[in-house]
């Protein structure tokens, strides 16, 4: 359980040239800003059930949930999920399978 084993004289000279060379390599570079990410605002207003895009859109997907809706349309996730119910209550999509939180719905 000792402590730490003593460097040999050429492995302390080397680490302390490695320590200076860092020192020096810190002055010369810039302290770079990290890349700002806008924030983007999801929306409260579900798209247009009577719009061809949108339905065409839904119809591609293999499995729609909440998520993956929200994603899509750039929606919050209490709108994506009343939009599925509304397609649901269309009969646009069908109901596949529901977790505690989750709905599953499928394309018809």
């Amino acid at each position: 359980m000792g402590g730490k084993k003593k460097l040999t004289l050429s492995q302390a000279e080397k680490a302390l040239m490695r320590e200076a060379q860092k020192k020096e390599g810190k002055k010369e570079t810039k302290t770079k800003e990290p890349a700002r990410v806008e924030k983007k605002i999801a929306g409260i207003i579900p798209p247009d059930l009577k719009d061809d895009k949108v339905l065409r859109e839904i119809q591609r997907m293999k499995v729609l949930t909440p998520y993956t809706v929200a994603s899509r349309f750039n929606l919050r996730l209490s709108v994506a999920k009343d939009f599925l119910e509304e397609l649901q209550r269309q009969g646009l999509i069908e109901h596949v399978s529901s977790g505690r939180h989750i709905k599953i719905y499928k394309p018809i």
